[in-house]
């Protein structure tokens, strides 16, 4: 703890960065959107939740566009450019008229995605270079600040909404964002800017680092990537639906909004507990504990009522958290940190898959058993993907 802060300079990009993914985490905040956007533009429930999957789908391509600009333009221009993109997409959803109401697709799904996609990338790429002996630490923090969003702007969401309407709420977070940004993208650099931190990263650079093309001809990248594939798909397929779950499960609308924070809650905590876990044990067995948790987490979901419901589902969300804590780490492992950002970038793709392919296969599942029993065999590939890597997996 103490080289931790003893690094004083690592500490502030870390704070900041923190501070900025707070506000980037505005993406998993979707599903107190879902009635008020399906009210105003009359639109169905169904093709508003689906905005949720264009935005995790094109949060993994900005992720991937920003880990390969990072080391071009550098890290404060990465994190400039996702929020301006991110606070242009909500301005333009203010505008939208009520006939062209799919363009949310476009600029709150795409756009702000892609946005939020790349200034992540940028801070969380910077939080692990400035603590290469602690990754696990810095990953954490930065991810979890991420996943709080939900506690913070799910209730000020709906606050906002109900006071000053739909549209002016979309005006208000651009203007939120656009200032946050400009305040403190400055703060966000690399080590290598400031001349900082070299010594402490010269062991792990001595090893092999993997280009993202040559990352993407090993056999280890692969199951990484389907390993997060098949662990994300239940919190995919629940995350649109919080609050119509609850209702569906005996709780009421107000307690609907509690689920949606508790979710928030659970899920930062996993960002923050799972990579300090991998720290003590092992990427690979903290990750195997979060994906079998997953399952049965997934499992219990075919006849959980109530608040037991309740339990569940902060249960399955902390596991969620869990991977952009872990899989960050376990990339800049097995590939090397000096490319972590595209490297992630590229294994991320599992991410984006999932998002976009199992809410619209399970969607078609109406019975409940049938429907969590399926995504219980879907996790239970990512547990035997990484056995896989346990048993096979070689570290260059």
């Amino acid at each position: 703890m103490s080289t931790i802060t003893q690094n004083k300079q690592g500490l502030k990009v870390l704070i900041t960065g923190s501070i900025l993914q707070l506000f980037l985490g505005i993406l998993y905040v979707w599903s107190v959107f879902v009635m008020p956007v399906s009210e105003v533009y009359e639109w169905r429930v169904d093709s508003v939740k689906l905005t949720s999957s264009f935005m995790l789908c094109f949060f993994v391509i900005g992720i991937l566009f920003g880990g390969n600009l990072l080391p071009k333009i550098g890290a404060q221009k990465v994190v400039l450019l996702g929020g301006m993109i991110l606070a242009a997409g909500m301005l333009a959803t203010a505008f939208l008229p009520n006939e062209a109401a799919w363009l949310m697709y476009i600029t709150y799904g795409i756009t702000g995605g892609f946005g939020v996609g790349t200034a992540y990338n940028a801070a969380l790429s910077a939080a692990q270079k400035w603590f290469p002996q602690n990754r696990g630490f810095a990953t954490g923090v930065s991810a979890c600040a991420f996943g709080f969003s939900t506690v913070v702007f799910a209730p000020l969401v709906e606050m906002l909404v109900r006071m000053s309407g739909l549209r002016n709420t979309f005006m208000i977070l651009a203007a939120a964002f656009f200032g946050v940004v400009l305040l403190l993208f400055k703060f966000i650099r690399l080590p290598d800017e400031s001349g900082a931190a070299a010594a402490s990263s010269a062991a792990l650079l001595a090893k092999k680092q993997y280009t993202t093309k040559e990352t993407l001809k090993t056999k280890e990248f692969y199951i990484i990537a389907f390993s997060l594939m098949f662990a994300t798909a239940t919190y995919f397929v629940l995350n649109p639906s919080f609050k119509t779950f609850a209702a569906e499960r005996g709780l009421s609308a107000s307690i609907g909004t509690v689920v949606v924070m508790i979710t928030g809650v659970a899920n930062a905590l996993g960002r923050l507990g799972a990579p300090l876990l991998s720290d003590k044990i092992g990427r690979e067995k903290a990750t195997l504990t979060i994906i079998s948790v997953t399952v049965i987490g997934a499992l219990m979901m075919c006849f959980v009522q109530g608040y037991l419901f309740m339990a569940t589902i902060a249960v399955i969300a902390f596991c969620f958290g869990g991977f952009p804590g872990l899989y960050p780490v376990l990339t800049a492992d097995y590939f090397g940190i000096k490319n972590v950002g595209s490297n992630y970038g590229a294994v991320m793709m599992g991410f984006a898959l999932s998002a976009l392919f199992f809410p619209m296969l399970i969607g078609l599942i109406g019975n409940v058993m049938i429907k969590f029993a399926l995504l219980a065999s879907v996790a239970a590939l990512g547990v035997i993907m990484i056995l896989v890597l346990i048993k096979f997996g070689k570290k260059e």
